[in-house]
């Protein structure tokens, strides 16, 4: 039998934000290829749920209740990480809060730090404290949930976008400095994607249809059409990918 290049038997396989949506879909896809499935968030309910779900699927899963926009909290989430199951051989940042849909100058302070302290500080601090874990063990791979408005502009979204583009380009100066140690850093960045939390765009009589319209596929994505980007990456498939952005958008970025 040929072994896959994208068998993660035996990886630990941290997930931030993993107890729902998108989150809950690549944390669910990491374990069925193998790998050992922790996945964080703020609601310990939601935490064991998502686990209990996984398990049931067959697949390796346990949580972390942790809150990535404190730096404390991220730094106990490393140790309890390396501690329980071992040092991380994989990191997914998927932990993010949705645009705020307002212009800029309509932007209050609070609200641009909360997107910016979730969606981009948080990435930082947990590549950071998990990375070191990687860079000592000579081996690692981390993925970055960006998004197309870390690639592109998007209308009364410059706190998201601000946050996303930060996440792209912080994605590619880690992957630089940390090459040569065997860890590699990229990023996947969906379009709009269904979930609970898209619900209420999506059936937007006005929204709805100009963010299908302006989709060459002419949809929104499901969840399940994003994991195969992460697991690929986080597999020795991509064993010389670094400092990459793969686009899941159905073809939004490529028009």
């Amino acid at each position: 039998m040929v072994e896959s290049m994208f068998d993660l038997a035996g990886r630990v396989c941290v997930v931030t934000g993993g107890g729902r949506g998108i989150g809950k879909a690549i944390a669910t896809a990491l374990s069925l290829h193998g790998g050992k499935v922790v996945i964080t968030g703020r609601s310990e309910d939601t935490l064991r749920q998502a686990a209990g779900d996984i398990r049931a699927k067959g697949g390796t899963a346990d949580y972390i209740v942790a809150d990535m926009q404190s730096e404390d909290a991220v730094i106990r989430l490393a140790a309890d990480v390396s501690e329980r199951f071992g040092p991380a051989h994989v990191l997914v940042n998927n932990a993010g809060v949705n645009a705020i849909y307002k212009g800029a100058e309509k932007t209050t302070l609070d609200e641009w730090n909360t997107i910016i302290n979730t969606n981009l500080t948080g990435v930082f601090l947990a590549c950071r404290e998990i990375g070191r874990q990687m860079l000592e063990a000579g081996r690692g791979s981390i993925i970055n949930i960006s998004s197309i408005g870390g690639r592109t502009g998007l209308g009364k979204t410059a706190a998201y976008c601000a946050s996303k583009g930060g996440v792209e380009l912080l994605s590619k100066s880690m992957a630089i400095d940390w090459a040569q140690n065997g860890v590699r850093v990229n990023c996947v960045a969906p379009a709009y994607v269904q979930t609970d939390l898209t619900s209420g765009l999506a059936e937007h009589p006005v929204l709805g249809p100009k963010i299908t319209g302006r989709t060459p596929m002419g949809r929104l994505a499901n969840t399940n059409e994003v994991p195969g980007a992460v697991v690929f990456l986080a597999s020795d498939a991509s064993s010389y990918v670094t400092g990459e952005s793969i686009a899941v958008d159905g073809g939004w970025t490529g028009a």
